[in-house]
């Protein structure tokens, strides 16, 4: 590959390692249990399928309109007024190929050639490739467990660098799972506008909280990028489509940059979600709410049984980011061993940043109860033997 091309400067995502392996032990017959990958194990709901196959015979599978179905956008802005009490214009709203197709959106419209962004430390991994690869320099802000492991306006200050503040925040958190005080998140939005900055809020695992319910940054104004998908809550990972809710300054540049680096969203992923709204859905995804909520209080206390430490218990999302080293200096290479040892498959904290990596494993519950129950028994023998 040629040398000094953008993807150089693109870092691996390690979880991808540890499926693969995980994939190659079931391929020889090795019973794993997956807590690695951040996948609903649910299936897709049912009205979402079934408008799909209505749409597929029907023939019209076409290009939609850049921004998106108009319908579906629409949906959105009723979705926002319900939910968060807010008004969007439809016309801010763009439908992308998954939350990382709205991310390529936000960063094109925000990003100069070496802009610094801000991102917490520890959070999602892409987060910083996106950003190399839009030409900014990710800048990994330390946050703990007396942060709840967030960003706020104090911390943005700091480390903005004497520069036009630009950062990513997301609530629930990816690795942690931890809701951002409603406060904090004010701040924040607030302290943004007053600076003429950036803020693009990750609010891609909103409605899964276990608690008080997540709020928007649109609830505290309209000048924050706003990431969401269908892919967590919704249940529809592989139909990659999510959205972008943008300030309306934006609105022309991020169409223009649609229109060439995607042409549209897929068009039967916006056709099946609108289907996602129906009240027939809503219900289902709150039984999946109160499920993962049972599976998140099981291995939350069975892992703090075992030894392992979390200092904050995660409200949101279906991630419990645990302490490892009272069994191991080294997360990654305990990840390999339980793995090779047990079957399970957990995502070392490497991954998520430089803030005590070798400390912590993420475990994703996407799994049901009794599965749980089984890894959390092949953990206690892998710890205690």
């Amino acid at each position: 590959m040629p040398q000094g091309c953008l993807a150089d400067g693109i870092q691996p995502f390690h979880v991808m390692d540890i499926l693969a392996r995980a994939q190659r032990l079931e391929a020889t017959g090795r019973s794993v249990i997956h807590l690695e990958i951040g996948e609903p194990d649910f299936p897709t709901p049912e009205p979402v399928t079934a408008a799909a196959v209505r749409f597929l015979a029907g023939g019209q599978v076409r290009y939609t309109a850049a921004a998106g179905l108009p319908a579906l956008r629409e949906r959105i802005a009723g979705f926002y007024r319900e939910c968060y009490g807010v008004r969007v214009e439809p016309r801010r709203i763009f439908l992308t190929p998954g939350a990382s197709g709205a991310f390529s959106l936000a960063l094109a419209a925000a990003l100069s050639p070496g802009r610094r962004v801000l991102l917490a430390d520890p959070g999602y991994p892409c987060y910083a490739n996106f950003v190399r690869l839009y030409s900014g320099e990710p800048h990994a802000v330390p946050v703990g467990p007396e942060q709840d492991f967030h960003l706020n306006a104090e911390l943005c200050r700091a480390h903005c660098g004497g520069q036009m503040p630009v950062a990513i925040s997301a609530s629930p958190s990816n690795p942690t799972g931890t809701v951002m005080n409603p406060a904090v998140l004010r701040g924040l939005v607030e302290w943004f506008a007053s600076e003429r900055g950036i803020l693009i809020s990750d609010e891609i695992y909103h409605g899964l909280e276990y608690g008080q319910r997540s709020v928007s940054a649109l609830e505290f104004g309209d000048s924050a990028f706003v990431v969401n998908s269908f892919s967590k809550y919704f249940g529809m990972t592989g139909w990659r489509l999510g959205w972008l809710i943008v300030p309306e300054a934006y609105v022309d540049a991020v169409e223009r940059v649609a229109q060439n680096i995607f042409i549209s969203a897929p068009t039967l992923s916006q056709h099946a979600a609108l289907a996602a709204f129906s009240s027939e859905s809503f219900a289902e995804l709150e039984r999946r709410r109160r499920a993962f909520e049972a599976r998140r209080d099981f291995l939350w206390e069975a892992l703090v049984r075992l030894g392992f430490g979390v200092p904050v218990q995660p409200s949101g999302a279906f991630y419990i980011y645990a302490d490892c080293s009272a069994f191991s200096g080294d997360s990654g290479e305990f990840a390999a061993a339980l793995l090779e040892q047990t079957g399970v498959a957990v995502t070392p904290g490497k991954d998520f940043g430089l803030q005590a990596p070798q400390r912590y494993l993420r475990f994703a519950y996407t799994a049901d109860i009794p599965i749980l129950r089984e890894a959390v028994e092949r953990i206690r023998d892998f710890v205690v033997g």
